[in-house]
């Protein structure tokens, strides 16, 4: 789990305006965080199980976003790859 101070620092370098929380770019990047620290926490714990099946959940949701992302704006999605650092 991201701590608040680590999703309002992560919201405010992603967001599009003010109030934005919950734009597409924004739960990517939130997603993307807790990927990593996930497949981190599965490296010293590889028999945890229900972990395990939790990020291959958010793997397919983030998967959902990006394909949303990219059928509606292309440059916005590489923009976004490159800021997070996936491949392609």
């Amino acid at each position: 789990m991201l701590k608040t101070k680590e999703k309002e620092k992560i919201i405010k370098e992603f967001k599009e305006h003010d109030t934005d929380t919950g734009s597409v770019e924004v739960q990517i990047a939130l997603l993307t965080e807790e990927i990593k620290k996930l497949i981190s926490h599965l490296k010293t714990h590889p028999k945890d199980f229900s972990s395990k099946k939790g990020l291959l959940k958010m793997v397919a949701k983030r998967r959902k976003f990006l394909a949303a992302l990219k059928t509606d704006s292309v440059r916005k999605y590489n923009s976004i790859v490159k800021k997070i650092g996936l491949k392609k």
